[in-house]
């Protein structure tokens, strides 16, 4: 067999691996939409299965065999191209796979499946003790992840690697300190001011199928294509990329808030967008795959802050709104809407959080996994080191566990190392803005137009398209002539700022 025989094999046989986790997907997202709730045992099975079934593709010998045939030849050399980034990308994937017992593969699906069913039953009832046995086995289940992947410094590198490849906990703590130590005196600032929006026009009577129509029309608008995806509603809003043609968001509904929907509705179609714009013919390859979830969630809250809370965007959009919900919205002025939706004050759900605070939650995240994954927390103490840790960061005391530690899926689909890879995104979404501002000129001129293809066709090339072909440092780079710095965001938000609070 040939160098180019062999490279095909391998694609093929990822390629198929691929496609057993598109199948997984499907059943992830029937179970948080339309599974009846009897049907969690039988699903956590099935799960069970199809990772069993994956990691044995993934861990083939054969596999192995076909890399090493591969990696020394020309293909391999130029270390950007399609053939170089996907070997680069198979490999970090086999060697991180072939370290996990398929045991170890299977239990942590089948416990995570259940434990998410377990999570909202919980958070439902408020019962931090009916989750805490859950927890607790799937940290365990995550520490012996860690050790069988290995790591150099901190246990949460091996964790956090899998879905920021190549970040270490050193440079994301750097970036996070740097960030928090300019956004504590900004959030002082904002809280001294005098001046206030008019909070109660978001909390009015919405209904909920005006609510769906609206935020669909501006998920349409923004550039989701609903030919190739569908909205529906979950407990937790998700994006999940299927594969080609099909890509469904989520989100949730509340008759008497409009942000909740509206913007959450926005956030899972920048995801979505992401998914689409990837290139079709290289799916089930790392190059038709997200370059990390960093940059995945860059693009979300590109669309939901940068482009969905700007005053451009709702000077096209807020006539629309005023149409849609004429009852609730008549005695609503533009600069009154303008300064709601771009409220900041300190709150006790991470998702509803303002841009300005948002970030507080995820660094209270990212300290209390370390601690978890290292030992030094045990999951029966993350209530109270919660509640400690946010009295710390937002002088508040979470009145439940359901508004604290209960609030958030991730640990119980065990995404222990998730968290910061949402303040990455919006540092990469700042910085990658700033750069499609200098490249495109008067982006906010096509926004008040309701324009934004020019701003999603900058995406699409620059970030979607390449898909694994850089890591993310990388992609910053090139995209940016820069590397990642909290700067960019600071510079925004303060932008944003101060004329709205007169700081």
């Amino acid at each position: 067999m040939n160098k180019d025989q062999a490279y095909a094999e391998l694609i093929q046989r990822v390629k198929e691996q691929s496609l057993l986790g598109s199948c997984a997907s499907v059943l992830g997202w029937d179970e948080r939409t339309y599974m009846p709730h009897a049907g969690s045992s039988h699903r956590a099975e099935q799960m069970a299965l199809l990772a069993r079934l994956s990691h044995e593709m993934l861990t083939s010998p054969r596999i192995g065999e076909l890399l090493a045939e591969v990696e020394d030849s020309p293909l391999a050399k130029a270390p950007n191209n399609d053939h170089a980034a996907n070997l680069r990308e198979i490999r970090r994937h086999y060697d991180r796979a072939v370290k996990l017992p398929k045991e170890l593969v299977e239990e942590l699906a089948r416990i995570t499946t259940r434990a998410q069913q377990v999570w909202q039953e919980a958070r439902q009832s408020d019962d931090f003790a009916a989750f805490q046995p859950w927890l607790e086995k799937i940290v365990h289940l995550k520490r012996q992840e860690a050790q069988a992947v290995g790591y150099q410094g901190a246990p949460y590198n091996a964790l956090l690697d899998e879905y920021e490849p190549g970040a270490t906990v050193p440079e994301v703590t750097k970036l996070f300190a740097e960030l928090r130590q300019e956004l504590v005196p900004l959030v002082a600032a904002i809280a001294q001011s005098s001046k206030k929006p008019r909070r109660d026009v978001l909390e009015r009577e919405f209904a909920v199928e005006q609510q769906k129509a609206f935020g669909q029309e501006a998920a349409a608008a923004i550039g989701f294509d609903f030919d190739a995806g569908r909205l529906d509603v979950t407990t937790h809003p998700f994006c999940s990329g299927i594969g080609p043609g099909d890509v469904r968001l989520t989100t949730r509904y509340h008759p008497n808030r409009f942000n909740e929907a509206f913007f959450g509705t926005l956030h899972e179609a920048g995801h979505g967008i992401y998914e689409q714009g990837l290139e079709p013919q290289h799916f089930g390859t790392p190059r038709g795959s997200a370059a990390s979830l960093g940059i995945n969630e860059s693009q979300s809250r590109t669309w939901e802050n940068l482009v969905g809370r700007s005053r451009p965007f709702w000077e096209h959009f807020f006539p629309r709104a005023k149409q849609t919900f004429a009852g609730s919205l008549q005695d609503v002025s533009l600069d009154d809407w303008v300064f709601a939706v771009n409220d900041v004050q300190p709150s006790f759900i991470r998702v509803e959080a303002d841009e300005a605070t948002y970030n507080m939650h995820i660094i209270l995240r990212y300290e209390l996994e370390q601690a978890l994954v290292s030992g030094d927390l045990e999951p029966a103490d993350v209530p109270g080191a919660w509640n400690e840790k946010f009295k710390q960061s937002f002088q508040l005391a979470p009145p439940s566990a359901r508004q604290g530690c209960l609030q958030d899926i991730h640990w119980s689909m065990g995404g222990i190392g998730y968290f910061p890879t949402y303040t990455l995104g919006n540092l990469y979404a700042a910085q990658f803005m700033e750069q499609a501002r200098q490249d495109l000129g008067d982006v906010d001129g096509d926004f008040r137009r309701g324009e934004f293809g020019r701003m999603k066709g900058w995406l699409n090339e620059k970030l979607h398209r390449p898909g694994q072909r850089y890591r993310a440092a990388d992609l910053c780079q090139r995209v940016t002539g820069r590397p990642l710095s909290h700067k960019p965001l600071v510079n925004y938000l303060r932008g944003k700022y101060a004329p709205l609070y007169s700081i």
